[in-house]
């Protein structure tokens, strides 16, 4: 019998009609614990024995098959805790081939809901499988760093076929249940209550000759000729390559499916449990796993989400402003089936806001990701309006107008006026203090920050920033609405920048004190694509626009005097209407299919804002090494997240960590900002910034959290012993 404190079981009843049902029971996705797989193994091999057993259909409680894997036992495998479960090819040969698919009972896997990663190959080592036409099935370990270590590698091209597997694999692409039925995935595809008693019929038809029993493993019909296969394979790696040139594993996995299509699967199963074991535990492995944690553990904010509070009903959001920003969070919001009301100044301005909503939506259809039919449905939840009137009665307002304090407080106290006691009043702002724009009324307790990243609709972070005043029910409210509307939020407290603006406005800085020392301007933006971030700090400013890049960088200039690097490059630029991307002229040349290329006339603006700045070229910094370009541009980075850390901005470096991924495209397979900081020591960090302060100034010097860190060798990653949390 199971332990008490097993993480989950199988539970085994066998019918009069001779079909053992085996249950997998783990909530809340019934995945693969080691407790489970022996338990599956167990059962197994008493329905084998028992003479009352003829056939044998595996399924999920609860409308779920099997999510895979459990991701918090990957620590314990790694650890190789001695048990025989950890030997390699334990769980894929032993159990998957041996015990599952080469029994002398017939198999059918019952698929709800989700079947994925481990989920997806008990499945496939059954004879047949059966699904509901919306279950989720897809092999998407890739993600986490690892490839599938339960014979997934073998199994799915023999199903499927090898572009379609290589597609599945390396994209960590799931089908539905319907298109997994087209490709040969799955065998039938019924309504939910009919599941399993059609899988029970259909082991006993095995049984009876009169349906096909089929060994996943050994099926060729699928496979192409190896010259052939060889030629799939290695385009797929050209392209693994391209995509990923950071990443070993995809490669691995290529590799891994070739040996099995070369060698035979049986040494392609071989192949796979050691290369799954390799890795298991290394550095891209620990940081996507970390992120994959963090990603979840955004929503739990002490104090506010663990004080029994239930998110109200927001059926109704009006948004204020339909320019860049409105109109992406307007999308956002239809999309996830809010109705919205867009409220404007003008019919002018109403017009062009609705407009931009359209488009997003209409780019949406062209890319096939959504039908002409849902596209109606979806705009008919917009309606512009140009008076507060209509706005009695909804229950959350995104403020998304200029960056002006005085058009804002007004904005607010209207709002005030009109809107419900219980309407959120959330304000869109990325530089004015929320409590400045609710000082002129009485409502701060439901006054919140709605950060949105720009395109709104696109960028999966949302920031909720709460000032002292915020109740906890309101982030509790705007943390649901994050959900529903599949952004990860992260809360945050009210300062300059908040968590992203802040932990990289030191970014550009750096990069720019870089480039007036004599370090090449275009070799900064390729050191810094190389490591894995989307652009380079140049190429980022031009995107986004002078005008912004110089409107934030004086927010911090006023609120960070003393840690700021002030240059007049990018003003001087822009008084030559240079003002990036959309003027064609920035730290780049654009042609009209918008590609960059550097610009040779970009020495003189250097040049001037050098000597304006009086700085003299540093030799050592002309010709410096890429790993001394990464650090001098990211150590002040992780210098800024410690001060956020610890004063109390974010709950935890794990959020910075996913603020950084999120709002920034820092590489999640480097883990994040503070993750990969503590790779490297916060020892080393503190010398290496310590001495270019010494060198070039209070920009580079290490915070009192880094220092103190540092002096005791700790990770600036393990929790804070908080002064007073600003939150």
């Amino acid at each position: 019998m199971m332990g008490s404190d097993a993480k989950g079981r199988t539970v085994m009843e066998v019918g009069a009609d001779g079909v053992a049902l085996i249950t997998i029971i783990y909530p809340p996705v019934n995945a693969l614990s080691f407790d489970v797989l022996r338990s599956l193994k167990d059962n197994y091999d008493q329905a084998l024995r028992r003479d009352d057993v003829k056939a044998i259909v595996v399924t999920g409680a609860k409308g779920r098959f099997s999510g895979g894997f459990d991701i918090s036992a990957f620590e314990e495998t790694r650890k190789g805790t001695t048990r025989r479960e950890q030997k390699p090819g334990y769980v894929s040969i032993e159990i998957m081939t041996d015990t599952l698919e080469a029994a002398r009972k017939p198999s059918v896997a019952a698929i709800d809901g989700l079947a994925l990663g481990g989920g997806l190959e008990v499945a496939m080592a059954c004879h047949a499988r059966i699904s509901t036409p919306t279950a989720q099935l897809g092999l998407p370990e890739l993600q986490l760093g690892v490839i599938p270590g339960f014979g997934g590698t073998q199994r799915l091209p023999r199903l499927v076929g090898l572009s379609k597997a290589l597609e599945m694999l390396l994209m960590s692409k799931p089908v539905k249940g319907e298109e997994a039925y087209t490709l040969g995935l799955v065998d039938a595809i019924v309504s939910p209550d009919e599941l399993v008693n059609t899988a029970r019929q259909w082991a006993l038809d095995i049984l009876d000759r009169r349906r096909p029993w089929v060994a996943s493993l050994y099926k060729t019909d699928k496979i192409e000729p190896l010259g052939e296969a060889r030629e799939i394979l290695q385009f797929a790696r050209a392209q693994a390559r391209k995509q990923a040139p950071n990443l070993q594993h995809p490669l691995v996995c290529i590799d891994v499916i070739e040996e099995g299509i070369a060698s035979g699967p049986r040494a392609g199963l071989w192949k796979e449990a050691e290369a799954f074991q390799g890795l298991l535990g290394s550095d891209t492995n620990k940081s996507l796993v970390h992120i994959f944690f963090a990603q979840r553990g955004t929503t739990k904010v002490p104090g506010v989400t663990d004080i029994g509070l239930v998110p109200r009903r927001v059926n109704k959001v009006a948004i204020l402003g339909g320019g860049l920003m409105g109109s992406g969070i307007a999308t956002a919001l239809i999309l996830s089936n809010y109705p919205v009301i867009l409220k404007e100044v003008n019919d002018k301005f109403l017009q062009a806001g609705i407009g931009r909503v359209r488009a997003n939506l209409q780019s949406r259809v062209k890319k096939g990701k959504m039908t002409q039919e849902k596209f109606e449905k979806t705009i008919s939840l917009l309606k512009g309006v140009l008076d507060y009137e209509s706005l009695k009665d909804v229950d959350m307002v995104i403020e998304a107008v200029i960056e002006n304090v005085s058009l804002k407080q007004q904005i607010f106290a209207d709002l005030e006026k009109y809107c419900q006691p219980h309407c959120i009043l959330a304000s869109n702002t990325s530089t004015i203090d929320l409590n400045l724009i609710g000082e002129r009324t009485k409502s701060q307790d439901r006054i919140v920050g709605a950060h949105f990243f720009s395109p709104a609709h696109i960028m999966p972070l949302l920031e909720i920033v709460r000032t002292k005043h915020t109740s906890p029910q309101v982030i509790v409210d705007l943390l649901d609405v994050g959900k529903k509307i599949r952004k990860t939020p992260v809360v945050v407290g009210n300062c300059t920048g908040f968590a992203v603006n802040r932990m990289f406005f030191p970014y550009t800085q750096a990069a720019i004190l870089l480039v007036e020392c004599g370090t090449d301007l275009y070799q900064i933006d390729r050191v810094i694509s190389k490591f894995g971030m989307p652009m380079g700090p140049f190429r980022l400013a031009d995107l986004v626009g002078f005008g912004v890049a110089i409107a934030t960088g004086m927010q911090f200039v006023q609120d960070f005097p003393e840690r700021t690097y002030k240059s007049m490059l990018i003003p001087l630029m822009q008084e030559d209407k240079r003002a990036g991307e959309a003027t064609r002229k920035g730290f780049y040349v654009y042609d009209e299919r918008r590609k960059a290329s550097p610009d040779p006339e970009l020495k003189k603006y250097i040049e001037k804002s050098r000597s304006i700045s009086g700085v003299t070229i540093d030799p050592k910094l002309v010709k410096l090494p890429e790993k001394d370009i990464l650090e001098m541009i990211f150590f002040p980075v992780v210098n800024e997240a410690c001060r956020v850390l610890a004063e109390g901005i974010v709950v935890k470096a794990a959020d910075l960590d996913i603020a950084a991924v999120m709002g920034m495209g820092f590489p999640p397979y480097r883990g994040g900002i503070m993750f990969w900081a503590d790779t490297l020591g916060s020892k080393y960090i503190y010398s290496r910034l310590e001495e270019w302060s010494k060198m070039y100034g209070e920009f580079f010097k290490p915070c009192a959290y880094l220092a103190e860190r540092a002096a005791k060798g700790a990770p600036l990653s393990s929790p804070v012993e908080q002064a007073k949390s600003r939150l």
